[in-house]
């Protein structure tokens, strides 16, 4: 009975171990992004950052569960286009912030728009992630929600340390923003085509 309750410790240890890497790889992209969205706020303002990490943290959730849902199937489909979407979403984003000439950074950084389009493009990657997930034998629920929570604080620490950091960068906050956005979609689509290898 001791060795039976040992290897079932392991097991849920692992498990717990798998969910957690699992969910804080997943949060990466979205947590940078937020630094970099952070830097381009004059003062701090928690709702806004509330609502950011929200959305971050409920599409970084989605999208698994989307990708499990669809199956393997889809899967290669799904991988083929994934990185792509994801390096034009963030290039276009990132190009609007370095020039743009509205200084009104709350209008024109943080519309409902922009954080739509920035949850999706930052957490894309998770769907093709969550088609993996249909070929274990694990609960999908416990992964998503932990995903999505710990989403949620990253970014929102994010958000308020790049706010922190931008305001000693001044009028340079929205270029590094900017360039910090294209930079990571670069990364995505580097990370799944491997394109720099040809360069070094």
């Amino acid at each position: 009975m001791d060795m039976f309750d040992h290897i079932l410790s392991s097991r849920i240890c692992m498990s717990l171990i798998f969910i957690l890497m699992t969910s804080f790889a997943l949060s990466m992209d979205a947590f940078t992004v937020s630094l970099s969205k952070g830097m381009c706020l004059k003062k701090i303002d928690f709702k806004l950052a509330i609502k950011i990490a929200f959305s971050f943290g409920l599409f970084q959730a989605l999208m698994p569960l989307i990708g499990w849902k669809i199956g393997i199937e889809f899967s290669d489909c799904i991988k083929s286009i994934d990185h792509v979407i994801a390096l034009v979403l963030l290039c276009f984003l990132g190009c609007n912030m370095i020039f743009s000439k509205d200084d009104n950074s709350y209008s024109s950084s943080f519309g409902n728009f922009d954080i739509f389009i920035l949850s999706i493009a930052t957490s894309i990657d998770a769907l093709a992630v969550g088609v993996s997930f249909s070929f274990l034998n694990i609960s999908i629920i416990p992964i998503i929600l932990c995903i999505g929570i710990i989403t949620f604080i990253l970014c929102f620490l994010g958000i308020l340390i790049g706010n922190k950091v931008g305001s000693f960068l001044g009028n340079f906050a929205k270029l590094i923003g900017g360039v910090i956005l294209i930079l990571i979609g670069f990364n995505i689509f580097n990370e799944h085509t491997g394109f720099l290898n040809y360069f070094l």
